[in-house]
Order: structure tokens, then C-alpha cells, then sequence
């Protein structure tokens, strides 16, 4: 009868021990302090989502931020820098921002050209 509260007791516990153990890179969405009031404050739906939703994965195991390409694995993590910390959502969104204004300057400069090259009076 008492095993329920009991397995609810020592989820509790390894969710908090994970969240104080865990560095602060790998914690997502919240600030650790947040996730521990959570959890403490919701035992059982705190750790759920805890580890649902607030802790960084990361290992051999885990190939979420990889595609399978032709010409091999691409992975956005390796490509995006070559630190050793993965990119924030918002750095990530940044440089697709760069890029893009990057692409659209590149294509100015091409069609400039393109038009210098046809017009034979340049005055």
C-alpha cells in the first residue's frame, strides 16, 4: 500500500538531485532555481516535467540535431560553432537571420552586375 507514495518520493528526490547536479548550460527553457521550486512544489509533475521537457540530453545516444544527408551526417550543432557549448535558440535564430541577409545582398550584388553587363551605355 505504501509503495506508490514511496516510488513518488524517490522520483522526487532523483529529479532534485539531477537538477542541482546538472550544469546550467544543460538546463532548458527555465532557470535551475525555477525547476527546483517546480518539482518541490509538484513533486510528481515537476519531475515529469523535468525530465520531459527541462533537461538537456546529450550523449552518444542521442542524435536529435542530426540528419541523415547523402553525403553523410549533418549536424547543426557542429556546423552552427565549433565551441563546445550547443547554440541558444535565439543565437541559432541570429545567424539564420545573418545568413539570409547575407544571401540577399549576394543576390543584389549578382543582379547589379548582371545589369551593368547589359547595358551597353553606361552613362
Amino acid at each position: 500500500m505504501a509503495v506508490v507514495p514511496l516510488l513518488i518520493l524517490v522520483f522526487f528526490v532523483v529529479a532534485l538531485i539531477d537538477i542541482i547536479l546538472r550544469d546550467s548550460s544543460q538546463v532548458k527553457h527555465l532557470p535551475k532555481v525555477a525547476w527546483i521550486f517546480i518539482v518541490i512544489l509538484l513533486p510528481l509533475i515537476g519531475g515529469v516535467l523535468w525530465f520531459a521537457v527541462g533537461r538537456e540530453y546529450s550523449g552518444a545516444g542521442y542524435r536529435g540535431a542530426g540528419y541523415r544527408h547523402p553525403r553523410g551526417t549533418y549536424d547543426v550543432r557542429e556546423q552552427a560553432t565549433p565551441a563546445a557549448r550547443p547554440l541558444s535558440t535565439e543565437e541559432q535564430l541570429a545567424a539564420l537571420e545573418r545568413e539570409i541577409e547575407n544571401d540577399r545582398i549576394r543576390q543584389l550584388e549578382a543582379e547589379l552586375r548582371t545589369r551593368r553587363d547589359l547595358d551597353p551605355d553606361p552613362s
